[in-house]
C-alpha cells in the first residue's frame, strides 16, 4: 500500500490525535522527505477510554467527528494504533516460510504461549532477522498478540466516525518508526512514549526492534495521586503537577503533594528501569545508547533526570518532527511539545510495514 499520504490515528484515554503524513512519490519507502501535512487532537472525557480501550464508542466516536471536521484531513483512510498491557509481545524464532505463511501458521505455533484461547487473538508477527541453526533455517521475529475485543472496540468506534481503518499498529512499533530514524537509526535507543495511562518503551537496535513492553502507569496516574492527596481537581492537579515536578524543593504545604507525585513516578522509572536491565542482560555487550522520552506524561519536570539517574544512562525527549518537514497548518495545531506527536506520526509510518 504505497500511499503518498497516510493518517495516523492515536486513540488515547484523555485524548484523540491524527496526523497526516506527505510521503511522497514511492510513498513512506521512497527517497523523499516526510511532510506533517495536517495535526489535530481533541480532547476526551474522563472514562470514554479505560484501560488504553474504548469503552464509550459513541463518545469517542464524536470526538473523531469533530476533530475531522477541525483539520479537515485528505481522507478517512487512517492507520489505527492499539497498545495496553493486555498486549503481549515477545521474541519468538520460528522455522523459515514465505511471511504469508508464517503469519497463516501462528495460531499452531503459539497456541501454548497465550494467555487466551488463541481464536479469541489477533496475531501478527515482526521479523528482524534469520539464521541458519540445527533445525534449518529459521526466522527471529516478535510475536505480537492481542485479544480480538481490545482491537474491536477501537475499530467500531473509528468506523462509528465514519473513518476506514486500513491496518491496526501496535502503539510500541510505531514509536520506533517515528523515533528511531535519522542519527537514532544507528544507535541502541530506548524509546519511553509516557501516555496518559500506559507507557509503552521500546529497545531499537540499528532501527531494529528488539524488545517491548507495555507499562500500566502513565501521567494521568500522578495527576490523580496528587488530586487525591491534596483533595483538588484534576485541572487544578495537572498544573499542580508541574509546579511540583520530581526530585524538586517545595514548599511545605505541598510536601504531601510532593510525596504523591513521587511515590506514582518512582513505580514507574523503576519498571522502565528494570525493562532496560532485563534487555541488557539478554544482549551482552549491545548496551542502550540513549533514552528517548516522549508523550505529555513525559512532560513532567525533573522525571527525565530522575530516569537518566536511575537507569546510569543519558536521556533526552525525542521530537519525531526532526526528519520531517511541517506545513504551515500543521504548525498552527501543533501541542506545546512535539514529542506528543510520536504515536500518530509513527503510525502513519506504518503503513510502510
Amino acid at each position: 500500500m504505497a500511499k503518498s499520504r497516510v493518517v495516523g490515528l492515536d486513540i488515547g484515554s484523555t485524548a484523540v490525535r491524527a496526523a497526516e503524513v506527505e510521503f511522497g512519490p514511492g510513498g513512506p519507502t521512497g527517497k523523499h522527505q516526510p511532510t506533517l501535512v495536517r495535526y489535530a487532537e481533541v480532547g476526551l472525557p474522563a472514562g470514554a477510554v479505560m484501560d488504553a480501550e474504548v469503552s464509550e464508542p459513541e463518545t469517542v466516536a464524536s470526538a473523531l467527528r469533530d476533530l475531522w471536521r477541525r483539520a479537515k484531513f485528505s481522507t478517512r483512510d487512517v492507520v489505527l494504533g492499539v497498545g495496553n498491557p493486555r498486549v503481549i509481545v515477545r521474541e519468538l524464532d520460528l522455522p523459515w516460510l514465505p511471511m504469508h505463511q508464517l503469519r497463516a501458521s501462528l495460531p499452531f505455533h503459539v497456541q501454548e504461549l497465550l494467555p487466551m484461547p488463541v481464536e479469541d487473538a489477533l496475531l501478527d508477527y515482526y521479523p528482524v532477522g534469520e539464521y541458519v541453526g540445527t533445525s534449518g533455517r529459521t526466522v527471529q521475529g516478535m510475536l505480537v498478540a492481542a485479544s480480538r475485543e481490545t482491537v474491536r472496540s477501537n475499530v467500531m468506534a473509528a468506523e462509528s466516525a465514519g473513518l476506514h481503518p486500513q491496518m491496526v499498529d501496535l502503539n510500541a512499533f510505531a514509536l520506533l518508526r517515528a523515533m528511531a530514524r535519522g542519527e537514532n537509526a544507528e544507535k541502541v535507543v530506548a524509546l519511553v512514549d509516557v501516555g496518559a495511562r500506559t507507557t509503552n518503551v521500546i529497545i531499537s537496535a540499528q532501527g531494529v526492534p528488539r524488545f517491548a513492553r507495555t507499562l500500566p502507569s502513565g501521567g494521568q496516574d500522578v495527576t490523580d495521586a496528587l488530586a487525591g492527596q491534596m483533595q483538588i481537581a484534576g485541572p487544578e492537579a495537572e498544573r499542580l503537577k508541574s509546579e511540583i515536578g520530581v526530585g524538586y524543593s517545595v514548599a511545605p504545604e505541598l510536601s504531601a503533594g510532593a510525596a504523591a507525585v513521587g511515590e506514582v513516578t518512582r513505580t514507574l522509572v523503576e519498571a522502565v528501569r528494570n525493562t532496560f536491565v532485563y534487555y541488557a542482560g539478554n544482549n551482552p555487550g549491545a548496551g542502550i545508547d540513549v533514552a528517548l522520552l516522549t508523550g505529555g506524561g513525559g512532560l513532567l519536570p525533573g522525571l527525565g533526570q530522575y530516569l537518566s539517574t536511575a537507569s546510569r544512562l543519558p536521556v533526552a525527549f525525542g521530537d519525531p518532527l526532526a526528519t520531517l518537514k511541517v506545513s504551515g497548518a500543521a504548525e498552527r495545531n501543533l501541542p506545546s511539545s512535539s514529542s506528543m506527536l510520536a504515536i500518530p506520526v509513527g503510525l502513519a509510518f506504518g503503513v510502510a510495514a
